[in-house]
């Protein structure tokens, strides 16, 4: 229950119900704060207890002073905890350890349970064993429970033990986009204390690339395992108010350029700026002109920025998205009243102040590809060649090098330094776009069309984003061309 030391506790209407919200606009110099801290603002005007979060941290950042380096310490309380299997098993095993001390000691062990609602998503064990082969998902996934049996049986057993803690199942998807497509809210309906809320939907997750989730305008980071374990158990997270980059977006994306060429040159233009620690937040005419996918796209590659968070404001791109991934009509209406009414929804007119700007005029961004070593090196396409032969001889002192290679089937050939022997449509960032997917699954028709065959020494794997992204192959008919490579 918060002190509600500034009166801001008032009630929204929304789709025939009333909500229980705690209004930004309470609190002095709230106007002109960028997106991302009027969502802090109202976490702390709600969470406000008087002891770990108090009225002077709320003031602190209602009068930030966008130019000051970080000093003020304040108390964030996530909404929720997302985690994937690789680092978020252990937080189950905590807990479910804690329910076993609290039975050694005579007490009631469904007391111990995840204050925070908790979802973990199974995608990072999944090996791609098989390949090339139409049953290759199956057996993929069969390998996987086989492999990690017992780990299946903690987790089916937590997800009845626990509340209000949720698994989605191998198969599914990326954690990142099954978070975007089915698990984000945007703005969290909840009763708390037998009262009906609305708030920002804010996480925390145990991936660096969480951030996906902050192109819906949800404002979320990885964290470690204990961090986000103590968020399961309800304690707040303890930061500094960072600094906000300022991200004017201009103008529109010309024809063939994708996302992935947005989000390398962004990468390229903060990498050269330097935003470790500091919040990035999209703003200005060009948002309204980057798709969903693409913004989502853009946050998801907020740790190869160096920056906490890459965040754009909630709009009807928005609303428009979530209406397409089959979110309510009530959802929906929530998501719009609430923003509106907490001058959280974006208007190209608005500029907030910031402590840094950086500008991009979105025609200016040409196609690009990652590389060699890190994403954020980005190379020109047009400048691919001359820089592959550039840095082959950095990789090996003889760039000319081959070794003779025969298969289990007996095919053999000669495998040349530079060989690509890897063609993984794959990753979070990219196989969760419907442009960039649907791009790479017409070249595959016109490479099918042409005669064209992958080399023998190639592995071929396709790892779409999730069932969703799948069914956009299977409906348009590009699958089969897919598959024929």
């Amino acid at each position: 229950m918060s002190v509600n030391s500034f009166g801001a506790k008032t009630t929204l209407q929304s789709g025939g119900k009333d909500y229980e919200i705690f209004r930004v606009d309470a609190v002095e110099g709230s106007e002109s704060l960028p997106y991302s801290l009027k969502v802090l603002l109202e976490n702390l005007l709600r969470t406000e207890d008087g002891a770990n979060i108090t009225a002077d941290q709320i003031r602190a950042l209602g009068a930030w002073v966008a130019d000051s380096e970080p000093t003020e310490e304040i108390q964030f309380t996530p909404a929720r905890v997302i985690m994937q299997d690789f680092t978020g098993v252990a937080c189950v095993v905590d807990l479910a350890t804690m329910r076993q001390a609290v039975a050694d000691l005579g007490g009631d062990p469904d007391k111990i349970n995840p204050l925070a609602p908790a979802e973990m998503v199974i995608d990072h064990s999944v090996i791609a064993e098989y390949f090339g082969t139409p049953d290759a998902l199956k057996l993929n996934v069969d390998v996987e429970y086989q492999r990690n049996n017992e780990r299946y049986k903690l987790l089916r057993w937590a997800q009845g033990a626990f509340d209000e803690f949720k698994v989605v199942p191998p198969g599914t998807g990326i954690v990142h986009q099954v978070n975007i497509e089915n698990l984000a809210r945007v703005i969290f309906p909840r009763e708390v204390n037998g009262v009906l809320q609305a708030y920002p939907d804010t996480c925390v997750g145990t991936d660096s690339h969480t951030t996906m989730v902050n192109g819906l305008g949800v404002v979320g980071w990885g964290v470690g395992g204990i961090e986000a374990e103590a968020a399961m158990l309800g304690q707040p997270i303890s930061m500094l108010i960072p600094r906000v980059v300022g991200f004017k977006l201009s103008g529109k994306l010309n024809e063939g350029v994708t996302a992935t060429d947005l989000v390398l040159t962004i990468t390229d233009m903060l990498r050269q700026h330097g935003v470790v620690g500091k919040f990035v937040e999209f703003y200005g005419p060009g948002v309204s002109q980057v798709p969903l996918a693409n913004r989502a796209t853009i946050a998801n590659m907020s740790p190869e920025f160096g920056s906490t968070i890459a965040v754009f404001p909630i709009d009807s791109k928005t609303t428009d998205y979530l209406r397409m991934t089959g979110r309510t009509e009530e959802q929906i209406s929530l998501v719009e009243d609430y923003a509106k009414a907490q001058g959280l929804w974006h208007d190209d007119d608005r500029e907030p102040r910031y402590s840094e700007y950086m500008e991009l005029d979105l025609t200016t961004v040409v196609p690009s590809i990652a590389g060699p070593k890190r994403p954020q090196d980005r190379i020109e396409l047009s400048k691919s060649k001359e820089s592959f032969n550039d840095y082959l001889p950095s990789y090996s002192s003889n760039p000319t090098a081959s070794i003779p290679v025969t298969l289990a089937d007996g095919r053999e050939f000669e495998l040349k330094n530079g060989a690509v022997t890897v063609a993984s449509i794959t990753s979070c960032t990219n196989t969760s776009n419907p442009s960039v997917m649907l791009g790479a699954a017409l070249v595959a028709k016109k490479a099918y069309e042409k005669g064209l065959k992958p080399k023998p020494w190639v592995k071929t794997t396709v790892a779409p984003g999730s069932q969703v992204v799948t069914d956009y192959y299977n409906k348009s008919g590009l699958q089969q061309y897919l598959d024929a490579l």
